[in-house]
């Protein structure tokens, strides 16, 4: 049994270093990031980078019932397109993290109220990540801390 436990700690101790968790963390920024990348790249018109489409403020004022679609939807779309940035490049990560959290708790309250269990927890288990763990060793931030020091 002692054995057993040996490997055990070993194993854990091989994947609980500063790399390994840099390289989970990096999944985690790309994971998160990637969701709401996608979604910001459809309310823009094709082949632009932030020019809201009419669609998107369409859907802001009909389908989610937003009060200002016009702003709203704007508000939206930058968001999704730099907090995404941020996170990515793990720059301000807890910054962009905490920003995206918002977001998805605003769609889950606001928008889409039965997609808990099917899609927001997992968007929240992402952020809360980032916001408690930070951007780890593979990131900007990490390099910004040295700097400081």
């Amino acid at each position: 049994m002692q054995k057993i436990l040996n490997l055990y700690d070993k194993v854990i101790a091989m994947v609980s270093g500063k790399f390994p968790e840099a390289i989970v963390l990096l999944f985690v920024r790309i994971s998160l990031a990637g969701i709401f990348w996608r979604s910001a790249r459809t309310k823009v018109e094709e082949d632009t980078f932030l020019t809201m489409s009419d669609t998107t403020v369409f859907l802001f004022q009909e389908e989610y019932g937003m009060p200002f679609p016009e702003i709203t939807g704007l508000i939206a779309t930058y968001a999704e397109h730099f907090l995404p940035i941020l996170v990515v490049l793990g720059l301000f990560t807890r910054i962009g993290a905490t920003g995206l959290f918002v977001m998805t708790m605003v769609i889950q309250l606001f928008v889409y109220p039965d997609a808990w269990w099917v899609t927001h927890i997992i968007w929240v288990a992402l952020a809360l990540t980032l916001m408690t763990r930070g951007a780890g060793a593979l990131s900007l931030d990490a390099v910004l801390a040295g700097k400081r020091k």
